[in-house]
């Protein structure tokens, strides 16, 4: 769990009433409750074990019920056995571990959001049009070191708007910038105004690569913020939208904001002299465990719940094609 506290405190205008404002849209996106299912219906297909390369999304609570049904995660590709099925998470894979995967003999499904594949697509267009290209995310993410295995040669990670003024590139360089789909929106602007100030020419992708879900999330944080006394984010640690979204609402002028994995985290302190707290989740968390922190605050007096909806999401990704082949062959036997 994690937590931080503005310094600027926000004027209540609804003091002495007890009320939770709760984020919508908020938990799932399309790219996580794909990656889930998959996992759900491989389980279902070929019976466990099923393996899965790396956290297939970044929750606890979803992987310890997957495992509970048979899936196993593991690191690296050389921990699958020989011949065996294995997942590749949402976050997406470098080109390097399909070329693994293919020597050992393993039977993939790849569970990479289709928002991933488009930033994956992108730098290999830019890459081969000659285009030095300028990755905004986060250094080790999973999905900042698949997108880099596209084309490592030409890409250089920019790590926030502090790293924008150390990158280095020649005058006669074409550039153009790319971003990790979860970072927090503004920082990103911010990091792209401050790469431009010095790059002029430097190109923007077709289309936003931050996810829809990501923005929308932040868009209802930044709705509620201001009202908050208490703002509560689900979502694990290793989670990066989870743990930008605790930024986003103390910039939007939340007093406090913590994370945490699920209700067991909450305490009671932080809650001392709150009367509204705001409530919302990370892309991959499910519903049950906002509901478990609902549960918790209405048995310490914030029964009154009030939804507060910023945008909606009709967005539904199908399954990864490998795996509706197998479905499908499996109900016409």
């Amino acid at each position: 769990m994690s937590h931080t506290e503005s310094s600027t405190p926000v004027p209540d205008t609804t003091r002495g009433t007890k009320k939770v404002l709760l984020a919508a849209p908020r938990g799932y996106c399309a790219g996580v409750d794909r990656a889930v299912i998959t996992v759900q219906k491989a389980l279902d297909l070929y019976g466990a074990p099923v393996y899965v390369r790396k956290q297939i999304v970044h929750n606890q609570h979803v992987v310890h019920t997957l495992e509970e049904r048979g899936a196993i995660f593991v690191e690296e590709t050389d921990e699958v056995p020989e011949g065996a099925i294995v997942v590749f998470s949402a976050h997406g894979v470098a080109p390097s571990v399909h070329a693994e995967a293919a020597a050992r003999n393993l039977r993939t499904i790849d569970a990479t959001c289709p928002l991933v594949t488009k930033v994956h697509q992108e730098a290999r267009r830019f890459a081969d049009e000659g285009y030095r290209i300028l990755l905004i995310g986060h250094e080790g993410h999973e999905e900042v070191v698949g997108t880099t295995g596209e084309a490592p040669e030409a890409i250089t990670l920019v790590d926030g708007p502090s790293h924008a003024d150390e990158v280095e590139i020649g005058p006669d360089e074409k550039v153009v910038w790319l971003s990790q789909t979860t970072l927090s929106v503004d920082e990103t602007i911010e990091t792209v105004d401050r790469l431009r100030s010095r790059l002029p020419l430097l190109v923007s992708p077709p289309s936003d690569d931050i996810c829809y879900a990501t923005q929308n999330r932040q868009l209802a944080v930044k709705d509620i913020a201001p009202r908050c006394d208490v703002l509560v984010v689900v979502g694990s640690g290793n989670s990066s939208n989870s743990v930008r979204l605790v930024e986003v609402g103390l910039e939007a002028g939340a007093r406090a904001s913590y994370r945490v994995d699920s209700a067991a985290e909450l305490d009671e302190a932080w809650f001392a002299d709150a009367t509204t707290v705001g409530l919302t989740s990370g892309a991959s968390v499910p519903e049950e465990l906002v509901h478990g922190v609902l549960d918790w605050l209405a048995e310490r007096g914030w029964g009154d719940v009030e939804e507060v909806q910023s945008a909606e999401e009709h967005l539904v990704f199908a399954l990864p094609p490998e795996l509706r082949r197998d479905i499908k062959a499996a109900a016409g036997r």
